[in-house]
C-alpha cells in the first residue's frame, strides 16, 4: 500500500504571528507653570526648587511667577538657580500647557485658563461651584485633584502627608494654648513625675487621629480614642504598637470623657460631604474651663457643634470657657514641610508623564491615576461632582479607551 502524503490545506497559515505590543511613544517635553497663590491662607507651593531642578535636568520647562515661593521662604533666586524662568506677569504663567497649583481654581483664574490645559490642584468640594466647573468644561480642561490622586498601593499620598502634618501639628498647637502665655490653663501638655498626665481625647482613628495620638503619647499624655470603625481602631493600635484606650462613639461615654479632658481633637473625616457633628453644644458647656478643642474636621464643617471657622491670624475663640482652635488647612501653617510633601508626590508624577509623552498616555498605562482625574478634556469624570451639580457624568475608562 503506497504511503499517502500528508495533506496540507492552504487555508491554514502556520506562520507565527508577532505579538502586538503597545509601543511606547517618545518622551515629551513638558511646559509647567507655577502661579503665585492669592487664595485665602494658602502658603504652600506645589513644587520646591529641588523638584524644579530635577524636572529641568530632565529637559522640561518650568515657569514660575515672581515671589510664588515667598510664604514658604523659597526665594526667586532659589528657583532661577534650579533652572526655572521667573516671570512677573500672571497671564504668562497661565499660558503653560500644564499648570500646577497648591490652591483650588477660583473665579479670577478662569479668564486666564487656556484651551486643553492640564491643571493639577486641590479641589475643595465645599467651595466648588457649578459655574466654575462648567467654564472649565467649556475650555476642555483636564483636571487632576490632589485629594483623589492615588499611588500604586491604592492610598492617597498627598492627603496622607497632609493628614500626617495636621495630626502631628495638633499637639504642638494644643501645648501652645494650654500654656500660660496664651491665657491657657497653664498646664504642661504631657506629664512629669508625680503629676497625673494630661488627658487627650481624639475623635477619629484615621491618619490625623493616629499622628495626633503618637505625638500626645510621646509627650506623656494619656490618650483616649473614639471611632465607629473597629477596623480603624485596630489598625491604629497595630500601627502605634501598644494597647490603647479606645471606644466606639457612644454619647454617654463620650460626654463623660470630655468633662474631664484638657484637650479634645476632632479628626473625623467624611468622603462625600459634611463631617458628622458628634459633640453637642451641651457636651462642650460641661467641659472644664481652659481646656482646648482643636477641630481638624473644620475643613468639612467640623464635628463639634460650637465650632466656627477661624484664621491663622486669629486662630481661636472662647466659648463656655473652652478655647476653640478651628483653622482650616492646618498644613498651610507649616507651609515648607507641606510643600515638600506635595512636591515629593508631584515631581515623580510629572517626570513619568514626560517619559510617557504626556498625561493622556500616562493614564492609559497607569490605571491608579484615573481616580485623581475629575475633568478629562472637558468631560466631567467625577461622580460626586456630577451628582452634586447635576452635570453630565462620563466614565473616564470609556473615554480613554475610545481615544485609543
Amino acid at each position: 500500500m503506497s504511503q499517502q502524503k500528508p495533506f496540507i490545506s492552504p487555508s491554514f497559515s502556520f506562520e507565527t504571528l508577532e505579538e502586538t505590543l503597545d509601543v511606547k511613544p517618545k518622551g515629551a517635553q513638558l511646559h509647567i507653570g507655577i502661579p503665585k497663590e492669592t487664595a485665602f491662607q494658602e502658603n504652600r507651593i506645589a513644587l520646591t526648587p529641588e523638584a524644579v531642578s530635577v524636572l529641568v535636568s530632565n529637559g522640561h520647562h518650568v515657569v514660575i511667577e515672581h515671589n510664588a515661593g515667598e510664604p514658604t521662604h523659597y526665594r526667586d533666586k532659589d528657583y532661577s538657580e534650579a533652572g526655572a524662568r521667573i516671570v512677573y506677569d500672571k497671564a504668562e504663567v497661565y499660558q503653560s500647557p500644564i499648570l500646577v497649583k497648591s490652591a483650588p481654581v477660583v473665579d479670577e483664574d478662569l479668564p486666564l485658563l487656556q484651551l486643553n490645559q492640564v491643571i493639577i490642584s486641590p479641589i475643595h468640594l465645599s467651595a466648588m461651584k457649578a459655574e466654575l466647573l462648567q467654564k472649565m468644561m467649556d475650555k476642555r480642561i483636564t483636571g487632576i485633584s490632589f485629594e483623589n490622586l492615588k499611588d500604586d498601593s491604592g492610598s492617597y499620598p498627598i492627603v496622607r502627608s497632609m493628614s500626617e502634618i495636621a495630626g502631628s501639628a495638633v499637639m504642638l498647637i494644643a501645648g501652645q494654648y494650654l500654656g500660660s502665655s496664651n491665657h491657657g490653663k497653664g498646664v504642661l501638655l504631657g506629664g512629669i513625675s508625680g503629676i497625673p498626665p494630661t488627658k487627650v481625647i481624639i475623635l477619629g482613628a484615621g491618619i490625623v487621629g493616629e499622628f495626633a495620638a503618637r505625638a500626645a503619647l510621646a509627650l506623656g499624655a494619656s490618650v483616649k480614642i473614639f471611632d465607629n470603625s473597629i477596623y480603624k481602631l485596630k489598625r491604629l493600635q497595630n500601627n502605634i504598637g501598644q494597647r490603647m484606650w479606645t471606644s466606639v462613639m457612644e454619647p454617654r461615654i463620650l460626654a463623660k470623657q470630655l468633662k474631664t479632658c484638657e484637650v479634645a481633637v476632632g479628626a473625623l473625616s467624611s468622603q462625600t460631604g459634611r463631617t458628622p457633628v458628634v459633640v453637642s453644644e451641651e457636651m462642650v458647656s460641661n467641659m472644664r474651663s481652659g481646656s482646648v478643642i482643636i477641630d481638624v474636621s473644620i475643613d468639612r464643617g467640623g464635628c463639634f457643634e460650637t465650632s466656627e471657622i477661624t484664621t491663622h491670624e486669629h486662630p481661636i475663640f472662647i466659648k463656655y470657657g473652652v478655647i476653640h482652635y478651628c483653622v482650616p488647612n492646618i498644613p498651610s501653617g507649616f507651609a515648607r514641610t507641606a510643600s515638600q510633601a506635595v512636591s515629593n508626590v508631584l515631581m515623580p508624577l510629572l517626570l513619568e508623564a514626560g517619559d510617557e509623552g504626556g498625561f493622556e498616555n500616562l493614564v492609559w498605562h497607569k490605571v491608579h491615576l484615573r481616580s485623581g482625574i475629575y475633568l478629562f478634556k472637558g468631560a466631567l469624570t467625577n461622580f460626586h461632582l456630577s451628582q452634586r451639580f447635576d452635570l453630565k457624568y462620563t466614565d473616564l475608562n470609556l473615554l480613554i479607551a475610545s481615544q485609543r
